[in-house]
This record gives structure tokens, C-alpha cells and sequence, in this order.
């Protein structure tokens, strides 16, 4: 296998700076506040104490507050997800501020851009500050507080969270009564959740009880660490000559504050003892791949548009987003395809995104890495149909085309930028990318024939052994080195000569990735009791970060050359993948993990996560 760089986490700073809060402040003639000292900026899809004149939006969702005369208003800008504080008619010295809560309003950051009204004027507004904070996992609530001969605020903003439903629904109203956990008991009273997985919502309920007995919902945004805003939710209490109740239904999303996988409990008490006794956490499972999404959504970040801390693992996993996108209609997650896009365009030095420096339109010095930036726009162009992805397609093509070099075993693209190794997974880049240029660039014929140049060096490199396995890449005297056959290597190959010949119409192409597939499902090197196996998902071994995503990748493309040929064998192979990790290697919080047959030792991230997304979202189309 390749050797990469280890990525590295990028910290935050703060966006503006105040001289540039006050400047912009100049310009739309209104008086701003030094931001507080001992609140922490937190960064969502812009940092706290960004000038209201930059808001994308003014709405205000809560009634204004008459405070002696003076009208306090909270303004909420949902497009920025950050709201201000204004206060109107009043005098010199009067002052306004917002409150920020983390746990439904029990406590909070106070005096959050506190600003008094200046000589001269009769009122004054705060910088904006972040309702909520995805990338922390913590759901707020925000206020807007003024003192005027007297202190005041107005009420909190959104403490309903909304999605399809809204929290408070009647469980009457459920689309579904699903029960994904068992229950649980206590001095024999029976505590049950109860999901309704077409529109995530939850209850709970409990019964063989009597009156006092008590239930309700803990509701957590980081799979069950936390949950200090949605502590009992719901709580009632079975009334007299009653054996049970149930709560109200409970969002597990708030698509408005960017938190998605939300998951939920429930808890009883028999009205006799103070103990109580919960169910396990869950996450909803809407469908088999959205619930996949909405579990790899809680990783993502949304101020810095990536999954730390790997470039590469997020471009491929932005791409099993959009495929989900694609094939199931759901647009939750269009925005994470711009704000990926146009965070991350520029350059960063080493060590920011990368080890590697990023010098601008994803390109670095690793040629793969950069190929697979051109795989996800491409994907992204097919799925909006914005220009800007494809055009961001040809300038990373242009790029890695500079490194194809017949010079050296005949042909084929580079590794890297010094030109030391020449492999399989950069060549079945190069493939495919140059024919998926070609078909959506009219009246193209330069994309086209490096496609095919790129295809006959393929299949003559050396690259396919013998048994219709590609190992990793070439020696220096350009023979097969040898070296692990990895799931990604062989996907990416089968994918791309599945397009070319699409395109070409061309009988031996077809009949490579035929090979190829053939190879891959019947060789126990790739599949291992019907499942897609890893050399490093046997045994005691583990996975590193880059290895952890190759099945998804693999998946993405097999399923291409199911799709295109009808063959009720490579279909059922797909189903075969989707099925077996949905039973065997997800947990109830809708992780998935490494081992789709689930042996041990699993490994379960974002990038195990956004391979097995791959694998359902093939499934699903």
C-alpha cells in the first residue's frame, strides 16, 4: 500500500477582529460592544461577534421586550445561525446584551456583546453570536437582556426543536411505532422507547404500574455523553386508576441548528423509590443509508467544512454524501456540498488540512489526494449541475495530467510530485476522471483519448495479476510489486473501464471490469464468507485511517457495473454487503464499524462510517 501523511486538526480563530467589527459598524452607523472576554467565540459556519451588517437574514422570533419605555428586540439570522440584541427609544446608558444557555435555560453566558447607548443616540444593537455549537455537539438558546433603569429580557429563542415535527407532538400523530431497543424494568413497572422512524421522533412509556409512577425522554447530541438541554423531557406522571402513560414525542434532528443524529432514552421511576432505571440510547433509522448519514453528519465541522483530520477521507466522503444525496432525493445536506467547497478552495500551509501543503482548487503535491477532490466535484456537478464543480473537475485533471509520463514504463500518472512510484489507485483516478470529463464536456475529444491511452496502458501495466487481482502498484524496473491487493484498487479499476466502455461502446473493456468484479467476489483475498473483507480486517489485525474508507470506494464503483449490466450476481452481492453490516455490524446508535461481518476487534469512525454509507447507498439505488 501507498505510504501517506498523517493529517493534522485545524484550531479555529477568532473571524473579525474587533478594528474590523468597529469599521463595519462605522459604515452602517450603529454603535457595537467590545465582544465579552469570558464567554468562548464559538465557531459554527462563522465565528462569534461577527457584525450584524454581514447577516444573511433578520427575522425575530421571540416578541420584543417594552423595558421601561425602550423596545429590547432579539434578531435571528437562520441562514447564519447566529442572532443579535438590540435596544430602541432609550437613552444614554442604557445597555443591552444576549444570554446564551447550553442546558435548556438553567444557567448561561452572560452579557454576551453588552453595549451601552452612547451620547447622542437612542439606541445600540450587540455583535452576532452562534445560537447553537454542531461542532461541540451542544444545542443553545439565546436571549436578548437590556438594563434600563432596570433589567430585562425577552424569551429564549427556539427551545421547541422542530423537524418534520415538532417536539410536544402527540405520540398519537406517530407515522410508526417502532421499538428498537428492549425495554427495560423496574420494581416491575415496564419502560419502553418508542420511535417513530419515518420522521424521527420519539416517546416513551411506561405501564403494568400504577398512579405516580413517572416517565419521560433524556435527549443527547453526542450519542449519549451529554445531555444537559434535553434532560426529562416529557416527564408525566400515571394519573389515578391508571397502569401507565406515555410522553409527548421528541425531534431526534434540528436541521436549523445543524444537528443531526440526535439520540434518545427512556427513563421511569415507580412512584415509590427515587431511583429510576433508561433504556439504552438510539438513533432513529428513518432508512438504512439516512440513518448512516445523519450518524457521519455528527463528525462533520461545519466552520472548517471537512471531517477532521484527514484531506483525502473527506473528499471521499463528501462524495458518499452526495451519492446519498443522489439516489435517495433528500437534500439535508446540499449545504455541506458549498460550504466544503468554497471553505476549503484557497491554500493552506503544511500541516493545517494536510502534512502536505494545499496550494489552491485541492491540489498538493499528493497526486491521489488531488484526484480524489476531482472525483467529488465531478460527483457534486452531476448532482447540482453548477458549473463551478465541474470547472473545479478540469482544473485538478489538468494538474494530475502533468504527471502522466510515458517516459517511464510507458505511460502512466505519478504518485506523487518527485515522481517515485507509479500505482493503482493514482492510474485508476486518472482513468476514470478522464472519461467522466469527457462525458460532460461537449464536443470533447482530448479528455477521450487520454481515457483510452490511459485504459490500454492499464491492462497492460502488470497491474492485474494473474487471478484478476490489482496489486498496489509497480516496481522501479516497472513489473508488479507484489503488494496488497486492497478493495479501492480494484473498485476504482472496475468503475472506470465500466464508464469507458459505456462511452466507447467497446466490448474489451467491459470485459476487464467483468474480470476484474469476477475476481473480487470470488477470491477469498477480497470476499470472505460473501462479505467484503479487508486484509486488514482478519484476525487481531486493525485498519489504519486510509484503509478504513477503501470498501466504500470499492462499493461505489462495483455497484456501477451491477447497474449497467442487470447481473443478478453482482446485485446480489451488493445486497449481500448492505444487509449483512445493517445486522451485524451496527450499533444502536446506528455506528458502523470496520468488519461488515462484525468480528472482532471492529474499529467505528467517521471514515468506517462513510464507507458503510457507500455500501447501503448502493444498496439503495
Amino acid at each position: 500500500m501507498s505510504s501517506r501523511r498523517s493529517d493534522i486538526v485545524v484550531r479555529p480563530s477568532r473571524l473579525l477582529s474587533f478594528l474590523l467589527t468597529a469599521v463595519l459598524a462605522a459604515i452602517s452607523l450603529i454603535p457595537v460592544a467590545t465582544p465579552a472576554a469570558a464567554a468562548t467565540a464559538v465557531c459554527v459556519l462563522a465565528c462569534d461577534t461577527l457584525d450584524p451588517s454581514l447577516a444573511r437574514q433578520e427575522s425575530f422570533p421571540v416578541p420584543s421586550k417594552n423595558l421601561n419605555g425602550r423596545r429590547l428586540e432579539l434578531h435571528v439570522s437562520d441562514s447564519d445561525d447566529m442572532a443579535w440584541a438590540s435596544i430602541d427609544d432609550g437613552v444614554t446608558g442604557d445597555s443591552v446584551w444576549l444570554d446564551r444557555s447550553w442546558d435548556g435555560g438553567a444557567t448561561w453566558e452572560g452579557l454576551l456583546g453588552k453595549v451601552s447607548i452612547p451620547g447622542s443616540w437612542t439606541g445600540t444593537r450587540t455583535l452576532m453570536y452562534n445560537i447553537t455549537d454542531p461542532r461541540n455537539h451542544r444545542r443553545g438558546l439565546i436571549r436578548a437582556c437590556g438594563d434600563a433603569a432596570g433589567v430585562g429580557c425577552t424569551s429564549w429563542a427556539y427551545p421547541t426543536v422542530c423537524d418534520t415535527l415538532c417536539d410536544g407532538t402527540g405520540a398519537g400523530q406517530a407515522a410508526g411505532d417502532d421499538q428498537p431497543v428492549p425495554s427495560t424494568t423496574l420494581y416491575g413497572r415496564t419502560i419502553r422507547l418508542h420511535v417513530d422512524q419515518k420522521n424521527s421522533m420519539a416517546w416513551a412509556s411506561i405501564d403494568t404500574g400504577g398512579a405516580g409512577d413517572e416517565i419521560w425522554l433524556d435527549r443527547s447530541w453526542d450519542g449519549g455523553s451529554t445531555w444537559p438541554d434535553g434532560s426529562s423531557l416529557g416527564r408525566t406522571s400515571t394519573p389515578s386508576g391508571a397502569t401507565g402513560t406515555r410522553t409527548a414525542m421528541y425531534a431526534t434532528r434540528d436541521p436549523r441548528g445543524l444537528l443531526y443524529g440526535g439520540a434518545v432514552r427512556a427513563c421511569g421511576r415507580e412512584a415509590g423509590h427515587q431511583e429510576g432505571s433508561c433504556t439504552t440510547w438510539v438513533r432513529p433509522a428513518p432508512t438504512r443509508a439516512g440513518a448512516a448519514a445523519e450518524a457521519l453528519m455528527t463528525s462533520y465541522d461545519p466552520y472548517n467544512a471537512w471531517w477532521p483530520s484527514s484531506w483525502w477521507n473527506s473528499a471521499a466522503t463528501l462524495t458518499s454524501l452526495i451519492d446519498f444525496a443522489r439516489t435517495t432525493g433528500r437534500h439535508n445536506y446540499d449545504w455541506v456540498i458549498a460550504r466544503t467547497f468554497e471553505q476549503n478552495k484557497g491554500a493552506f500551509p503544511a500541516g493545517v488540512r494536510s502534512s502536505d501543503a494545499i496550494e489552491g482548487h485541492f491540489i498538493s503535491r499528493s497526486i491521489d489526494d488531488s484526484g480524489w477532490w476531482a472525483i467529488a466535484w465531478l460527483d457534486a456537478y452531476d448532482y447540482t449541475g453548477n458549473s463551478r464543480y465541474l470547472d473545479e473537475a478540469v482544473t485538478i485533471a489538468n494538474y494530475v495530467q502533468q504527471y502522466w509520463d510515458p517516459g517511464t514504463c510507458g505511460g502512466g500518472v505519478w504518485w506523487d510530485r518527485e515522481r517515485t512510484y507509479k500505482n493503482a489507485v493514482t492510474n485508476g483516478q486518472y482513468l476514470w476522471i478522464t472519461t467522466a470529463l469527457h462525458q460532460r464536456i461537449p464536443g470533447d475529444t482530448v479528455w477521450l483519448q487520454r481515457a483510452k491511452t490511459a485504459a490500454a496502458w492499464y491492462k497492460g501495466s502488470g497491474m492485474i495479476n494473474s487471478s484478476g487481482l490489482v496489486n498496489d502498484g509497480l516496481t522501479s524496473a516497472c513489473a508488479n510489486n507484489g503488494s496488497t491487493v486492497w478493495s479501492y484498487n480494484q473498485g476504482l479499476a472496475i468503475g472506470a473501464f465500466t464508464e469507458l466502455w459505456k462511452t466507447t461502446g467497446d466490448s474489451s473493456l467491459l470485459a476487464t471490469a467483468r474480470t476484474l468484479a469476477d475476481a473480487a467476489v470470488s477470491s477469498p483475498t477480497l470476499t470472505r464468507n460473501g462479505v467484503l473483507t479487508e486484509s486488514c480486517d482478519i484476525g487481531s489485525a486493525s485498519c489504519d485511517d486510509n484503509q478504513k474508507q477503501f470498501k466504500g470506494i470499492f462499493m461505489r464503483n462495483f455497484a456501477d457495473l451491477a447497474k449497467a449490466t442487470g447481473s443478478s450476481t453482482y446485485q446480489s452481492y451488493v445486497q449481500k454487503q448492505a444487509d449483512t453490516l445493517w445486522a451485524q455490524d451496527r450499533s444502536s446508535l446506528n455506528a458502523l464499524g470496520e468488519r461488515w461481518a462484525g468480528t472482532s476487534p471492529n474499529q467505528t469512525d467517521w471514515r468506517t462510517q462513510a464507507s458503510a454509507l457507500g455500501a447501503l447507498t448502493a444498496a439503495a439505488g
